[in-house]
């Protein structure tokens, strides 16, 4: 049996170094065109450290969905919700952990990206068929929310800033479009050494609004900033109606919906709060990436420093992620939209530094995922 078996690895780790390896199909002159040029993963290349895995991690993971955590309360209450986010944190971090362990999983080589993994788990051809194409519809997916996002968020902000005379408000095309611009100039960097300084600024703003998204329920309570009243006592029991959220010129306010909830729309809306958890535990799809720009040798492998930048990480989408949840749902009850700085629109000033805060880290998140 052990004859057969090391044929086969021989014959696959060929197969592999033939498919996985830089290919140069193109002449220009006498120079040859590398197109793994375009993101190379070379020695040169893996010179970041910890701290540099921990916030790409951050910048990855937490996204503008933890600011639909407290909505998603409203359909789980307080036992099953808080069951469902310490149950996908745990969860999240085991596969996480997994992921690093993988890395360097067969000695000598390391799966910088997920094909390659693939490869090695179904064979150089299948590996492809069965990862490649989840993959694009992941990245497809994430691309459509971030950019979605974005829009949203300068959307918001300049209706916010701009009163009555917003000829733009309505258009959120423009907002998308002008996203896409700033997108196009930064995929012009090679690799993700270039873009650590966007990555490290994309966390730091993903911490700064989801504080600011649980401080402003936390200091004003039950009541909305600026004294509003909520259209009904705060209550923790299943929706009777579903809040609906209308942006308006200078700031939103929140209407009572004529109809009220059915038992499909809240079944219906349960399963739509698991989705918004589990989506907001998001980065998983950049792991490989991240660890392959993280030194290894025999005596020091690169999982020792990505672990531990994911074990900060995870702290960090923590104490992001629970209190706004919690607080959140604490604070408005079932009447909380899924999204709750727009919920609260008000101080305005605080509302359009945290909207503008998401752009940026939207903008630092999109170019890690891909």
């Amino acid at each position: 049996m052990d004859v057969p078996l090391d044929t086969y690895h021989i014959e696959l780790q060929k197969q592999s170094s033939l498919l996985l390896a830089p290919p140069q199909r193109g002449v220009s002159g006498d120079r040859l065109i590398d197109l793994e040029s375009w993101l190379p993963i070379t020695a040169a290349d893996r010179s970041a450290n910890w701290k540099h895995a921990a916030f790409h991690n951050v910048t990855a993971m937490m996204g503008a969905g933890v600011l639909a955590l407290p909505n998603a309360m409203v359909y789980l209450t307080w036992g099953p919700g808080i069951l469902m986010l310490i149950l996908s944190w745990i969860i999240t971090l085991f596969t996480l952990w997994q992921m690093v362990e993988m890395h360097e999983a067969v000695p000598g080589r390391r799966f910088d990206r997920y094909h390659e993994l693939g490869q090695e788990a179904f064979g150089p051809k299948l590996g492809l068929w069965i990862v490649v194409p989840m993959q694009l519809v992941v990245e497809v997916g994430v691309d459509i929310v971030y950019m979605v996002t974005a829009g949203k968020s300068l959307q918001h902000a300049y209706s916010i800033t701009c009163g009555d005379h917003c000829q733009l408000q309505d258009s959120i095309v423009f907002w998308i479009f002008l996203f896409a611009i700033v997108q196009l100039v930064l995929a012009q960097l090679p690799n993700f050494n270039s873009i650590a300084a966007i990555s490290l600024a994309a966390a730091i703003m993903s911490i700064s609004y989801s504080t600011i998204a649980w401080a402003i329920p936390a200091h004003y309570g039950h009541t909305l900033p600026g004294n509003i009243e909520l259209l009904q006592p705060v209550s923790y029991d299943f929706p009777p109606f579903k809040p609906v959220q209308l942006v308006q010129a200078g700031g939103s306010a929140v209407q009572k919906a004529p109809e009220d909830l059915s038992t499909a729309d809240r079944w219906f809306g349960a399963f739509t709060a698991l989705g918004t958890i589990a989506f907001a535990y998001a980065g998983h799809n950049v792991v490989l990436e991240i660890q392959s720009t993280l030194p290894s040798t025999p005596h020091e492998p690169s999982k020792i420093a990505m672990w531990r930048g994911v074990k900060f990480a995870y702290g960090v989408v923590a104490i992001g992620y629970f209190p706004v949840a919690l607080i959140g749902y604490w604070a408005y009850g079932n009447q909380v939209t899924d999204d709750i700085i727009t919920f609260v629109s008000r101080p305005t000033w605080l509302v359009v530094i945290a909207n503008l805060m998401v752009v940026v880290h939207v903008i630092g998140s999109y170019q890690v995922i891909n």
